[in-house]
């Protein structure tokens, strides 16, 4: 049976251990921590500032109503008008202060064109006149120009190698 003695001697042995203890973890943690940085020093000295990849900064935003469609094809299939249904790679991009940025990243290389819309009422198509003139913001890769139709996938069309691309498109209303 324990008596109280027993208690308050064990209570007092393991407050005097615990200050020890709390010492000794907390130096092999820093320890650790300095080891591991060191250990990834390298690797963030090194590193690059963006992944690779297809980087695309939107220009020429009218306002920031709505969201930005941007639409990788690798083929002329559906380029560009059927972006939903054909494109490799779609992102919808929140416009802040009149500005945008797409970032295609693990892509591989291969021959790409871009298409590019500003879809002010959210409806996920690219809204046009009675004539058939669009009423938002449009671009392509290669400042490809629409005239009287949009231009060809070989017109917007860019190879890729698998590296850091970074390129602007400018919209046009």
């Amino acid at each position: 049976m324990i008596n109280k003695s027993t208690i308050r001697k064990s209570a007092v042995a393991s407050t005097i251990r615990h200050p020890v203890t709390r010492v000794r973890m907390a130096v092999r943690c820093a320890a650790w921590f300095t080891v591991l940085m060191f250990a990834n020093l390298s690797a963030i000295a090194f590193a690059q500032s963006s992944c690779p990849g297809i980087h695309v900064k939107i220009l020429s935003i009218r306002n920031s109503t709505g969201a930005v469609a941007c639409a990788l094809f690798e083929s002329p299939a559906g380029f560009p008008t059927e972006f939903l249904h054909s494109a490799t790679n779609i992102m919808i991009i929140k416009i802040k202060d009149a500005q945008a940025r797409c970032d295609f990243e693990d892509i591989p290389p291969g021959t790409y064109a871009l298409a590019v819309i500003h879809d002010e009422n959210m409806n996920g198509k690219l809204d046009t006149n009675r004539l058939g003139v669009p009423t938002e913001g449009y671009g392509f890769s290669n400042d490809a120009k629409a005239f009287l139709s949009a231009p060809s996938f070989r017109a917007a069309s860019f190879s890729y190698d698998g590296r850091n691309v970074d390129m602007t498109i400018s919209l046009s209303y």
